[in-house]
């Protein structure tokens, strides 16, 4: 049994990498059971977002070479390339890097919550392929529960501060009144409800929310005032636009050049602020050469996201001393649990031996024997083969020199006095 958690982030790879290992929400089932097919993972899960893409796997022995062919293999990279910006982590590690990512540790941002929702549908994605299994299940409730005790026992939620956030922030720095501009908004998934919140509570005057499907984008848009348009309809409502936010799951840009600099035609040349948060991006990069234009993607938030963590900063020691923790705990109850089994063997082993004794010792009586001798018989008998293995079996590491063995029968067996050193 080992674990192993690989992958690429925000802090090994740039968003042109991370995108092209990105994997899309119909690619997953398929992804996981392929990945456990042509590799020795016996359980797999995927978490895929914007700044990350791991796979945790569960093997019986450690195959790294074999998971990084796969994963260059399945999206058509150099085996070098991902070599030169992945990151492996091995059991007590592998543990630890996945408490610390559910808990916002490992984050752009950090504290931030979405990672924990994000995880927890990786989970569920992979027990709707059959790829988790008791050990990876039970390690995925672990990290759960490990999460949610740094966010109740820390301060590390508190300021909310994401990506979302630091793009409201970055407008504002551009925009000296929010009250008086207008935004677009293109998605309608989790990050861009946070920016749609965010901005509403700045006091933006107008916000438009667009989709794929209108429903989608209303049901949005009801909960902040805002109005629902569809992706198709985004070049004119570009034209009124003075702030532009894209988060979808979509695999080719939504926003092209042509469109952008018609719309600044229209506008004079009132500038727009855009930023970028999807993975593969939305908007073509071509976009931030215009003039009047500020295009920024997930990685430009860099800045503007350290100067919102210091708050946070406090807290993630205490944080990182809960992962600690929990991460002992669970290897700890990993390793009862393989004891489990041994100690069932040997109990069965060891009933197997006292019910042969226990026959022959009534044979007897019913045959009329002395009870005493009997009962001397079977005490003599159940000594001789509970012990007669474990005789063997320390004669021999006794003659190989194992004088650590030796030692460790005197633990399990809780005998005084220290084995012989002597050969």
């Amino acid at each position: 049994m080992a674990f192993l958690a690989l992958g690429i982030n925000h802090k090994t790879a740039s968003v042109d990498v991370r995108e092209r290992v990105a994997f899309t929400p119909e690619q997953l089932v398929e992804a996981l059971q392929q990945l456990c097919r042509v590799t020795p993972s016996r359980e797999a899960a995927i978490l895929s977002t914007c700044n990350r893409s791991e796979l945790y796997l569960e093997q019986e022995q450690l195959e790294v070479d074999a998971v990084l062919a796969w994963l260059a293999n399945y999206h058509q990279l150099s085996l070098d390339d991902l070599r030169a910006c992945a990151y492996v982590h091995q059991d007590d590690s592998a543990v630890r890097h996945m408490m610390r990512v559910a808990s916002g540790l490992d984050s752009m941002v950090l504290g931030e919550p979405q990672i924990l929702g994000q995880m927890k549908s990786a989970y569920a994605v992979a027990r709707e392929a059959g790829t988790v299994g008791p050990l990876l299940g039970r390690l995925f409730q672990a990290t759960f529960s490990t999460a949610k005790q740094v966010r109740t026992d820390t301060a590390i939620g508190e300021n909310p501060v994401s990506v979302a956030f630091a793009a409201v922030s970055l407008a504002k720095q551009i925009f000296s009144d929010l009250h008086r501009s207008q935004a677009l908004l293109i998605g309608a998934g989790e990050t861009i409800t946070l920016v749609a919140r965010h901005l509403h509570e700045q006091g933006v005057k107008r916000i438009v929310v667009a989709n794929r499907t209108l429903e989608r984008a209303s049901s949005l848009a009801e909960q902040f005032g805002a109005h629902a348009i569809l992706l198709a309809d985004i070049p004119q409502e570009l034209v009124n636009s003075d702030i532009v936010i894209s988060s979808t799951a979509s695999q080719l840009p939504i926003l092209g050049k042509g469109a952008v600099e018609r719309a600044l035609k229209q506008r004079k040349h009132k500038p727009i602020f855009m930023v970028d948060i999807a993975v593969p991006r939305d908007i073509e990069p071509e976009v931030g050469e215009l003039d009047d234009v500020y295009l920024y993607s997930v990685d430009d938030l860099h800045e503007v996201i350290a100067e919102n963590l210091k708050s946070r900063q406090g807290a993630a020691q205490a944080a990182e001393e809960l992962v600690a923790v929990g991460a002992d705990d669970f290897m700890l109850r990993l390793r009862e649990l393989a004891a489990v089994d041994v100690l069932k063997a040997y109990r069965q082993q060891a009933e197997r031996v006292r019910d042969e004794e226990l026959g022959k010792a009534l044979r007897l009586l019913g045959n009329g024997a002395d009870p005493a001798e009997v009962m001397a018989a079977l005490a003599r008998g159940l000594t001789n083969k509970l012990l007669h293995a474990p005789s063997v079996q320390l004669k021999k590491l006794s003659a190989e020199g194992r004088i650590d063995a030796l030692t460790m029968a005197q633990e399990l067996f809780a005998l005084d006095g220290a084995p012989d050193k002597k050969p």
